[in-house]
């Protein structure tokens, strides 16, 4: 029985372009909330720049359009609202929805030779739940005595209602809930999908390694998003009803909590969290750089395994942000020997894609060079990790700049720049045509070039003792020779965020006016490239019967007999039975 039949596409205006089923659909809605949403933490992160940049001045341009009340000056009120928000949007309402909302939604069907998701009304109904929380975010800067300002961490007693009366607060923790749910919704679709809608011969060892970072990622947000959940529907009880989940010493009192308490729900979720966001990233740039280097991805089964391991490990590390919580030292051992031991799965990655590109017949197309990027940008944020990982620095570095920039050079960089080689890939796919490629290298040129040069004199003011957080570092005495190094870290990240309007400018006109894309233009073998481009509702007329492994690239055999360097999952060699491939040169890797 055919569990995916070919179901006729709908006709109204509503079911095609508001309340879609189809994945693809579903994977555009969410890939423009979440650019929409990247432009606004942007906007946020040139103000926090700014502030540490000339504290107390009067902002050009933004001050005039957004701080009229102050004159420009961003004031120590607000200041903490500016960073608290640019966190949680960025995280949460940027990166999450264009690597998991939009490249899960789109991939996963397509790459698997599904027609479309297990549960397409689920599907649906993630995305306009995950609006709903887009809606209570921007809410939050409206309401009076402003938008949330207890850090993207939300801790207690600051996020309690003495700490930051108003709804601003409030909402921004109902948004996190709401954006939970949504997120579980997809999870379980995803799971559910990669393990029921396999087209037939779409084994564990065929699958893209794009989908196996998709589906791990959705295993952990099963898991782990509704502990994040609980901690914010017990915090919202707390901040509306008067309870003491997380009150100060009301344990002491009448069997009430603690603030601790929330730290560790926070981070039983919040560190799994850092690799939701990277596995997606590691799938995609497995792919790419095989596609791009012609020739299959060094040690497949490795990089599987690396992945598993990550995803398991994930789970009991979450300690090595508590160091300073006073916690038992024989603990804080065990997480940091947890904390290294991480790092050795990941390592295994980093190799597998250096090898992948050893020797390989590279095509610097755009989507190539963001994935490279993003390899070395991922290397320079894992080196600094090993520092945190360690208690006796992490004593000194916590709650420094140090922290902020392994953060960003990890998470944040390496996540938007493997989401910009996603973009930049399946684009053709996406919308039929292609982006202008001059535009897309010149976005990359200055992006890689800045983004270190940003992140990079964070970790240095943090190593020179900045504390994180700050409104005016320069306050402090031993502070103030830092003041020329923040400054040039502020040049830098203004330029950053101007080259990004190139990257702006070329997607909305390539989406309306891009050259028409050829179905497969990059010469690969995954199914998803096996469709028109953009593909038909369903996907597929024929579910294919898959013969091999997605890598088979530069086989000297497929070039004799084909006359090109690649052949595609669903194709049959001359003389070659169906379903039964001879072994092929990504199975001798």
């Amino acid at each position: 029985m055919d569990i995916q039949p070919i179901h006729p596409p709908p006709t109204s205006f509503w079911r095609r372009y508001v309340f879609s089923t189809d994945h693809k659909y579903i994977a555009k809605q969410f890939l423009w909330a979440g650019l929409i949403f990247l432009a606004l933490g942007g906007s946020l992160a040139m103000m926090i720049r700014w502030q540490w940049a000339y504290p107390g001045q009067p902002m050009p341009i933004y001050g005039s359009l957004f701080l009229r009340k102050s004159g420009g000056i961003i004031t120590p009120a607000l200041y903490p609202s500016i960073f608290t928000m640019h966190g949680l949007i960025m995280i949460f309402f940027a990166i999450t929805p264009i690597l998991i909302g939009a490249f899960g939604n789109l991939t996963i069907p397509l790459m698997i030779g599904a027609r479309d998701m297990a549960f397409p009304t689920l599907n649906m109904l993630s995305f306009w739940t995950f609006l709903v929380s887009q809606a209570l975010m921007i809410a939050a800067f409206f309401v009076k005595m402003g938008a949330a300002s207890a850090g993207w961490t939300t801790y207690p007693p600051l996020s309690d209602s003495i700490g930051t009366p108003g709804w601003g607060q409030t909402l921004a923790v109902m948004a996190i809930f709401v954006t939970g749910v949504a997120t579980i919704m997809g999870g379980i679709n995803y799971i559910t999908t990669v393990i029921r809608c396999r087209a037939p011969g779409m084994t564990w060892g065929r699958l893209p390694l794009t989908v196996w970072g998709m589906w791990l990622t959705a295993i952990l947000n099963v898991l782990f998003v509704p502990v994040l959940g609980s901690g914010g529907l017990l915090l919202l009880l707390d901040r509306l009803f008067g309870t003491q989940f997380f009150i100060a010493g009301a344990s002491a009192v009448n069997g009430g909590g603690d603030p601790l308490v929330f730290q560790h729900l926070f981070w039983i979720f919040g560190h799994p969290e850092v690799y939701i966001l990277i596995l997606p990233a590691w799938g995609i740039m497995c792919d790419l750089l095989s596609f791009f280097s012609r020739k299959p991805s060094y040690f497949y089964k490795g990089s599987v395994g690396a992945m598993v391991a990550v995803t398991l490990l994930s789970a009991i590390v979450y300690g090595h942000h508590m160091y300073v919580t006073g916690m038992a030292p024989l603990l804080g051992k065990g997480f940091m020997t947890f904390t290294v031991m991480i790092s050795v799965p990941a390592e295994v990655l980093f190799l597998n894609w250096l090898q992948t590109m050893w020797k390989g017949s590279i095509r610097l197309e755009t989507p190539m060079l963001w994935t490279m990027g993003t390899v070395f940008v991922f290397g320079l944020g894992g080196l600094t990790g090993l520092f945190l990982a360690i208690v006796s620095m992490d004593l000194y570095l916590h709650d420094t700049m140090f922290v902020v920039g392994h953060f960003h050079l990890t998470m944040a960089a390496a996540s938007f720049m493997a989401s910009m080689a996603g973009i930049y890939f399946w684009f053709p796919k996406m919308f039929g045509r292609q982006l202008n490629q001059t535009l897309g290298k010149i976005h990359f040129w200055f992006s890689m070039i800045f983004i270190p040069l940003v992140f990079g004199g964070q970790l240095l003011a943090g190593y020179s003792g900045q504390q994180r957080r700050l409104f005016d570092p320069y306050q402090y005495t031993f502070l103030r020779h830092l003041q020329p190094l923040n400054q040039w870290t502020s040049y830098f990240a203004f330029i950053l965020g101007a080259a990004q309007l190139v990257f702006v400018y070329n997607f909305v006109v390539s989406v309306f006016a891009g050259k028409k894309a050829s179905d497969n233009p990059w010469e690969v073998g995954t199914l998803d490239w096996d469709t028109p481009s953009p593909p038909p509702y369903h996907n597929f007329d024929v579910v294919p019967h898959v013969q091999r492994g997605p890598h088979e690239l530069g086989d000297p055999a497929v070039k004799k007999a084909l006359g090109r360097d690649w052949i595609g999952q669903w194709e049959e060699m001359p003389g070659e039975k169906s379903g039964q491939a001879a072994p092929k040169l990504a199975e001798a890797h």
